[in-house]
């Protein structure tokens, strides 16, 4: 078996997007080199990577030399939401086997069941052989969009708003930490990180059922790196940011206190990336070097599904 996760800087949307021209792409070439060379070639393959790759050309060679070899394969891009866990990690995921067996379509969106609640933007998204980009994953047009309070849109409140009535999807308190609340002062975001990012900040509650992508910044930067907590939940967030940016610097530090928000703790990203209990860091590991190989991580689950029904 080759379980691979390929070097994503040449796949990613806010990169140079240099595909098969970067550096970086020649380990996963070398494998698809020597792959059709091999005396025995391994029964099954998994590979994930970033959005983005499935319109690569390093993607059409994979799925070219994976049909010269008589593999038969399903792409799939696939979000830990389709699974019931409240974090959006949208990837493109392909598994493979040299089988007269075809793999069904059928089979992989049974692995990632929804309820009559779901949102259909949570459903898997199998890719067909000629692709198009996925639909129902593109971002939102917000042209038109009425913004309310925190740069947020109407369009982005009420997006979120249906992902917090899908049932299907489990709430936030079920992932955190039982005692943090005790030591929160540590993982509080400091005054100089409010004061400067505080329109821009993805804030959830322990009741939210959505949570953005955690990446290897978080911690460190603000902006895309993933949601912050609101633990006061009695404060309206719309209350604090009102008027916000016509008080002074002190009175807004002193509004935004009022939610409590603090960051997820390295455990707790660990958990909404489905890692068990069981799962621990060495000691030595630094708070910031734990995100960032979370950040850089799979969620366990959508890929131990993929596995089981791999291999099954």
């Amino acid at each position: 078996m080759i379980l691979m996760s390929p070097p994503c800087q040449p796949f990613t949307r806010i990169g140079l997007q240099g595909d098969i021209a970067d550096p970086r792409t020649k380990s996963f070439l070398y494998i698809l080199d020597i792959l059709p060379r091999l005396c025995r070639r391994p029964r099954f393959i998994l590979l994930e990577n970033v959005k983005g790759f499935e319109t690569s050309s390093a993607r059409g060679l994979l799925v070219k030399t994976l049909s010269e070899c008589g593999y038969t394969f399903q792409e799939v891009m696939v979000s830990p939401i389709s699974v019931g866990i409240p974090n959006s990690r949208l990837r493109y995921f392909l598994i493979a086997r040299i089988s007269s067996e075809e793999l069904k379509v059928s089979e992989i969106l049974d692995a990632f069941p929804l309820t009559a609640e779901s949102d259909s933007s949570n459903q898997p998204t199998v890719l067909s052989p000629i692709l198009s980009p996925p639909t129902g994953q593109s971002e939102n047009n917000m042209e038109g969009s009425h913004i309310l309070y925190k740069l947020e849109t109407t369009t982005d409140a009420q997006r979120k708003m249906d992902q917090n009535k899908d049932l299907s999807v489990r709430q936030i308190k079920d992932f955190l930490e039982p005692h943090v609340e005790d030591s929160m002062e540590q993982h509080l975001l400091p005054p100089k990180t409010l004061l400067r990012y505080s329109f821009l900040l993805d804030i959830v509650k322990p009741t939210c059922r959505r949570s953005v992508c955690f990446t290897k910044g978080y911690g460190r930067y603000v902006e895309g790196t993933g949601s912050v907590l609101q633990c006061c939940t009695e404060t309206e967030m719309e209350s604090v940011f009102t008027g916000l940016d016509q008080c002074s610097e002190e009175e807004k530090v002193q509004q935004l206190s009022k939610l409590k928000l603090r960051y997820f703790t390295p455990r707790e990203v660990a958990n909404l990336m489905g890692f068990p209990q069981s799962f621990s860091f060495p000691a030595q590991i630094s708070t910031i070097q734990q995100y960032r190989v979370l950040g850089n991580s799979l969620n366990v689950v959508v890929v131990a599904r993929l596995l089981q029904l791999l291999v099954s």
